[in-house]
């Protein structure tokens, strides 16, 4: 979405500044506000979250403080509708800068899951036996979609939970946007990724597969990744292993398969979290995912070594979008008695994402 420029003021102002103006404006807003911080953040934003967690924990948050009047969710664009779905009318949500959006949440749209949906009809059958599956890195709409067609959403929290729910009402599982996600969750299910999984592109007929390839498999999965996580590769894995022998690598699961299955572990960003605080002091850590998160792991647990798999890798661009200047000229705003940034999904698209978001907290993980 686009994101008018920040008034001279806000965007001249030096970190400090922004940070004793954020300060002052919470506390003049005292129990009206809740402010949401993913991992992801720098530690410049995620200071002043309220509550800090994964897309699936903060998913959950939203509903904490029903007394709140406004929500100020410092992530990205998707996880701000679901805010808005999951909350009460009288709640307002507000995303700090619009141009907070998702590279990977881009790579599927409501267009072209539609006609995925009607090719499959075409190819399996209008009684084919298949649930759709959406991972919360995805547009409201395509969360309606799925909700529509009695399917869920997921987030790499629960992913496996979700799969086996729905592998329990359908043959086949349509699973989007993130490929990886979606195979390294059916591996862990027991799925051979060879005979049992195709990959969807909506760029190509029949999403670049056969008729026969469509029939035979389990799981369909969309041609899309996360910017971030896909960076990450066994060579890196193996560097590691040389340069710090006992190392534990630990990685999220929208790395590739392979990556995944040369680790130690793999899991959501919450369980990378627990995993590192469990861990026994003197333990060295190689960790595959976001780099503001692996420096807040670190700094955090000075007893271990806490490092990037990738050294080079950079923040998650579109994560990074939401600075101090611009929270701190929202906050200000509704002391002033202005919401701006507000993030309003249509009743319409609300009815069936709400669905989807409901059988993905029922279903747990």
């Amino acid at each position: 979405m686009y994101q008018t420029p920040l008034p001279q003021e806000y965007a001249d102002l030096s970190m400090e500044e922004a940070d004793a103006r954020i300060q002052a404006a919470k506390k003049t807003l005292g129990s009206r506000l809740v402010i949401l911080g993913h991992h992801y953040q720098r530690d410049e934003i995620i200071k002043h979250a309220d509550f800090r967690g994964d897309s699936y924990k903060l998913a959950k948050d939203a509903n904490k403080r029903p007394d709140a009047e406004f929500i100020v969710f410092c992530g990205v664009h998707f996880m701000a509708e679901s805010a808005d779905i999951l909350t009460p009318d009288h709640q307002h949500v507000i995303l700090p800068n619009l141009a907070a959006g998702c590279s990977m949440a881009d790579m599927a749209n409501l267009f072209q899951v539609r006609n995925c949906w009607r090719e499959l009809e075409r190819i399996l059958g209008v009684e084919m036996s298949i649930v759709p599956v959406t991972y919360i890195n995805s547009a409201a709409n395509l969360k309606a979609f799925v909700g529509e067609r009695g399917g869920a959403v997921c987030t790499s929290t629960n992913a496996p939970a979700a799969v086996r729910w729905a592998l329990e009402r359908g043959e086949k599982v349509l699973f989007f946007p993130d490929q990886h996600l979606g195979r390294n969750t059916g591996v862990k299910l027991g799925y051979d990724p060879d005979t049992q999984m195709c990959v969807w592109d909506p760029f190509k007929p029949m999403g670049g597969n056969t008729p026969e390839q469509l029939k035979a498999a389990t799981f369909i999965l969309w041609k899309g990744h996360c910017s971030v996580h896909q960076r990450f590769t066994v060579e890196q894995v193996e560097k590691a292993r040389r340069e710090h022998p006992g190392v534990n690598v630990l990685v999220h699961p929208e790395c590739p398969l392979d990556v995944v299955q040369h680790s130690d572990y793999a899991g959501s960003t919450e369980y990378i979290i627990h995993t590192i605080e469990a861990a026994p002091a003197g333990s060295v850590w190689a960790v595959g995912t976001e780099i503001n998160l692996v420096n807040r792991l670190a700094q955090e647990h000075p007893d271990k070594t806490v490092f990037c798999l990738d050294p080079q890798i950079c923040p998650c661009s579109t994560m990074y979008r939401i600075h101090p200047s611009f929270l701190c000229w929202v906050l200000e705003n509704l002391v002033a008695g202005n919401v701006v940034n507000e993030i309003v999904v249509p009743a319409k698209v609300k009815h069936f994402a709400l669905q989807a978001l409901q059988r993905m907290l029922e279903v747990g993980g």
